[in-house]
């Protein structure tokens, strides 16, 4: 006799076997169909509600009778394709990081250099936010009339990466937002995590099925949410907590705190903790009551995080570097451990500089298992700081001390002091090598010219000669800020640079083409195949264009991190014209040395350090061989780039009386512009105020367009 016939209404109870079966099937069907439509055409054919009554029903039957729920069950998968690898995504406002601080005293700091940049007096109402800092993955989830278009990681803070798939396996991220106010386009920024709970679960799964232990939550969300297969996110219940936002369309709120009642009012989970605060008092005091809770909480936190509240006040304090000048991480204290220091070993960097590392017997600090220190240098083992003061009582570090080392967040694990009465009676004090390990070389502590003292940092004088500088540049080149070559990790480079297959730059991308000539290609080798050289090739095809700044950092110029590469970028524009510039800057006396060093953010050993890598001719060389190989994008034009002084370099001089310096280069450069420190011919505006000297008489003599601060305001049309 066939099943009878039955509705979505039968309680699952009363199905025989073959109609749970049947209406199984059935709603698979259904739900695969509505998948297909939500996450490969985005034209959803159901609501929301009505979608999610055929999951429960589905899962319902499968509770029921369990023999239904297989490998290809569709709640051990998720609706939509598994992609080879991940997409990019260009955040249309950067995501950056935040300024930390540690100590009550440096909360104090961050509240009164907000009142000296707005030139506000003690007692001006001051409010901020005060919310607990996940210790979890940023996600950008981007909304589009409040459906939920787009996901992203943070990335380098320009572009992330592509896990809209697997986001949208994340219970506490809604596919739609609620009510009639959400904006058009909302950009909301947050936290991926897992609770302790959730964590201790994963790892039991992990261990039974003989697989690899999670170090903590954090690296399990993070490594959850970055599967190649969603049904793995789909199986980790991760969680979000929602705190910032990217682009808006229309801001429903003109307040930090206004903000979080309006992520919850649109079906977004805000964490309860976060405070209003009017006092720096309130603030600490805050901060201290969820450190005491901490424990308590079941998820990680490793701080709190103050943001001034008023959004207007926001944007006039803009950024400082990659961080907002309006918010700051107030971390908790390090972790500490006592172990044994076992060895020192001496690691040679890309710029030649000899780095003691401390290897240690390895112990747990703050759920992580630490087995190397940094050393920071020779002065720092002997006791000695970097004034020439005695640290830790004068007391030396020596191999066989027993050790007390700290750990806070994400920082390198250091070497923080000597349990002297545990120390080994056969114990010697260490002698720092004057020779280099990697190439043998001799290696020296610098003389400054500017200070004649004696540089903190030993350093091998072999130069490109030394296999250990190539291959840590190499590494550089590579890495996340830089062209961020996926496949090409600091155990390949090494591999490649032994056999002498990548010895500079350029090699990364010839490196298919000899492949294709080589008796002994990459595919036939142990541990390699077809598929794992095909998609390092692949890789490396996909970083054959990248953007002005990432490249500048990637050559690994001394002294040049990310924010000067950004500098630089921004100033000039091309690479072509950040290198003529340079070249003809050898001449102190030349109007391009006057340009480079004028740069706000770029003093005068970065650029002597950029002058000094343009001069000399293996770098050239090395230039040339991979220009023709990578194409460098120019620098995108500034946002503000319909303002009447988009890309125009500006001068601040003399006192200004309507704002603070901060504030006019903070101001300028959202709308921008330029910021220089002196008067050149290229310089666009001078802005004087009373007392302005030698740089209004040199923009006099030039003939430039200059103007004090009411013209300003009129030029740029604000008060």
């Amino acid at each position: 006799m066939p099943p009878r016939s039955t509705s979505s209404e039968t309680p699952v109870d009363h199905l025989t076997p073959d109609e749970a079966r049947i209406e199984h099937e059935r709603l698979g069907a259904e739900i695969k169909e509505h998948d297909r439509r939500y996450y490969e055409e985005d034209a959803p054919s159901v609501s929301d509600a009505e979608y999610d009554a055929l999951r429960q029903r589905y899962e319902a039957l499968e509770d029921q009778f369990p023999e239904l729920k297989t490998p290809e069950s569709l709640t051990q998968k998720v609706g939509s394709k598994v992609s080879e690898k991940f997409g990019k995504i260009r955040h249309r406002v950067p995501m950056l990081s935040l300024a930390n601080g540690f100590a009550d005293e440096e909360v104090e700091e961050f509240v009164e250099r907000i009142r000296r940049f707005l030139q506000w007096k003690a007692d001006a109402p001051l409010a901020f936010t005060a919310e607990p800092k996940i210790d979890g993955l940023s996600l950008s989830l981007r909304y589009e009339g409040g459906r939920l278009v787009s996901a992203a990681t943070r990335g380098d803070g320009a572009v992330g990466e592509d896990v809209t798939n697997n986001a949208r396996t994340v219970g506490d991220i809604p596919h739609r937002l609620k009510g009639s106010t959400v904006p058009e386009i909302f950009e909301v920024r947050g936290e991926v995590y897992l609770s302790h709970e959730d964590f201790a679960a994963i790892n039991a799964r992990q261990e039974a099925a003989g697989k690899a232990l999670f170090a903590n939550p954090r690296n399990a969300a993070a490594g959850s949410l970055r599967q190649l297969d969603p049904a793995i996110t789909a199986s980790r219940p991760l969680r979000f907590f929602a705190y910032a936002w990217g682009e808006v369309s229309e801001m429903p709120a003109d307040t930090q705190h206004g903000m979080m009642e309006c992520f919850k009012s649109f079906g977004l989970k805000v964490n309860p903790l976060t405070r209003r605060c009017t006092s720096v008092a309130e603030m600490l005091e805050h901060y201290h009551a969820i450190e005491t809770d901490r424990a308590n909480l079941g998820y990680d936190i490793d701080g709190v995080v103050y943001k001034v509240d008023d959004l207007n006040l926001q944007q006039r304090l803009g950024f400082v570097s990659r961080s907002p000048r309006w918010a700051l991480a107030h971390k908790f204290p390090a972790q500490k451990a006592v172990t044994v220091l076992e060895d020192i070993e001496i690691n040679v960097g890309r710029t030649g500089s000899l780095n003691p590392i401390a290897r240690l017997k390895p112990v747990t600090v703050g759920g992580v298992v630490v087995s190397n220190a940094t050393l920071h240098n020779e002065d720092y083992i002997k006791g000695i700081g970097g004034n020439g003061e005695k640290i830790r009582n004068g007391i030396d570090i020596r191999i066989g001390d027993t050790v007390v080392i700290n750990r806070a967040g994400d920082v390198i694990p250091k070497v923080l002091d000597v349990v002297l009465e545990k120390r080994p009676a056969d114990a010697k004090p260490y002698e720092f090598p004057t020779t280099c390990p990697a190439c043998g070389s001799h290696a020296v502590r610098e003389v400054n010219p500017r200070t004649g003292k004696e540089d903190a940092v030993r350093r091998c004088t072999g130069g490109l000669i030394c296999p250990a500088q190539a291959r840590e540049r190499l590494k550089h080149f590579v890495s996340r800020n830089a062209f961020d070559i996926e496949g090409m990790g600091e155990q390949r480079i090494d591999e490649f640079y032994e056999e002498g297959l990548v010895q500079r730059p350029q090699d990364i991308f010839t490196l298919q083409a000899r492949n294709a000539r080589s008796l002994k290609r990459l595919e036939n080798r142990e541990g390699w195949g077809e598929t794992s050289a095909r998609n390092l090739f692949a890789a490396i095809e996909a970083r054959r264009s990248i953007t002005l700044n990432r490249f500048v950092f990637a050559l690994g110029i001394p002294h040049i991190g990310e924010t000067s590469a950004r500098l630089l970028a921004r100033h000039f524009g091309t690479f072509e014209h950040l290198r003529e510039t340079a070249k003809a800057a050898a001449d102190a006396t030349s109007e391009a040395h006057t340009e480079l060093t004028a740069i706000g953010g770029i003093g005068p050993v970065v650029a002597e350090a950029v002058v000094e890598f343009f001069k000399e001719q293996h770098n050239e060389e090395m230039l040339d061989a991979l220009l023709a190989q990578v194409t460098v994008e120019p620098m995108e034009a500034p946002a503000a780039a319909n303002s009447p002084v988009a890309g125009k370099t500006v001068v601040f001089t003399g006192s200004l009386e309507q704002m603070t310096r901060e504030e006019a280069k903070a101001m300028a450069e959202r709308l921008g512009a330029k910021v220089a420190g002196s008067v050149s011919k290229k310089t666009d505006i001078v802005v004087a105020g009373p007392g302005a000297g030698s740089k209004l008489a040199k923009a006099a003599e030039l003939g430039l367009q200059v103007m004090d601060e009411d013209g300003w305001f009129a030029l740029v049309g604000r008060k």
